[in-house]
């Protein structure tokens, strides 16, 4: 064995002092701070990392909220607004389906965003549903653009309407004026054409078939078997020539007039009310103060007392006298 090798194996038996110990120890403890440290700095850098992932995740999250809260206002602004064209439109009169079809289709689109996990709400949504938003938005505008529109042409309508119905009312009121006057001027025409019976005459008839006059118009009931009326139409330029009806009553003392459907007498009216008459003529108007005479048989005995006469022709009393019967 060679001298060096003696002195390792020497040195490999030989105790360790002290000092070379508390050497030993130290390094071995550094070794195990710079371990731990190390491994507290990994620990610490991963926990910086996962807090920065968590924190990116978060603003992700908030950021797509914000942006899901904002698309679900723009769809709720763009749905109150096609439904106050559809009000709009409906105010006018007019229906539009396409506005009813668009409104269907935001109100979907608002039910899918609604329904929408705050994760969930991808980008390719985002971009999906700005895109469809922005298309309504300028379906929105031309649609404002036709109703303004329509809005002009109604108001357009509305003053040619207006201006249409107050001529028409002012052409109403003339009419109605010339209506009136023309009904006045008829009135007065027909009060101005009414006939008038002048020196109107009694005479009463006996059994003998003579006629018999009192200048007082007093008869003896016994002589009297027929009455006869006679008068003269007075002249009358206003009156129109042509075929006339005039009415006799015969008045008897009691207020009754004489009615009897075997001898010719009925009913007319006057001032829209039913009048029993005695008797009547048909007569030809010629303005020529014509002479018309009535002579009434009773066939039974007459009252004694104050008889009237009166003598009636389109509408309006022309004649009365009165005769007593003794």
């Amino acid at each position: 064995m060679s001298t060096l090798e003696q002195k390792d194996t020497q040195n490999e038996h030989q105790p360790m002092n002290p000092s070379e110990k508390r050497s030993n120890r130290k390094l071995l403890i550094s070794g195990l701070l710079v371990i731990l440290i190390s491994i507290n700095g990994i620990l610490l850098y991963m926990n910086y990392q996962k807090k920065e992932k968590n924190e990116e995740q978060a603003e992700v999250i908030r950021v797509k909220d914000k942006e899901l809260e904002n698309q679900i206002k723009v769809y709720e602004a763009l749905k109150a607004d096609f439904e106050r064209q559809s009000q709009e439109l409906q105010a006018m009169g007019l229906e539009n389906d396409s506005l009813e079809a668009q409104i269907a289709s935001i109100s979907s689109d608002l039910n899918e965003l609604r329904g929408f996990r705050k994760s969930s709400y991808s980008l390719a949504d985002q971009r999906r549903f700005r895109d469809r938003a922005q298309a309504f938005e300028q379906q929105l505008k031309q649609k404002d653009q036709e109703i303004a529109t329509l809005k002009q042409d109604n108001e357009v309508l509305f003053t040619e309407n207006t201006s249409l119905k107050t001529t028409q009312n002012r052409l109403s009121d003339s009419l109605t004026t010339m209506k009136s006057t023309n009904e006045n001027l008829a009135e007065k025409v027909k009060v101005a054409s009414r006939l008038e019976a002048q020196r109107m005459n009694v005479q009463v008839v006996n059994k003998r078939g003579k006629e018999l006059d009192d200048k007082n118009n007093e008869f003896r009931v016994k002589n009297v078997e027929k009455i006869r009326v006679a008068f003269n139409l007075g002249k009358n330029d206003v009156a129109p020539r042509e075929p006339k009806t005039i009415y006799m009553r015969l008045i008897e003392p009691d207020g009754a007039a004489l009615y009897n459907l075997s001898t010719g007498s009925g009913s007319f009216q006057i001032d829209g009310e039913d009048m029993y008459y005695t008797a009547k003529r048909d007569i030809v108007f010629d303005n020529t103060q014509q002479q018309v005479s009535f002579v009434y048989d009773k066939n039974a005995e007459y009252k004694k007392g104050q008889h009237t006469i009166e003598l009636y022709a389109d509408g309006f009393l022309i004649g009365t006298t009165s005769f007593v019967l003794k």
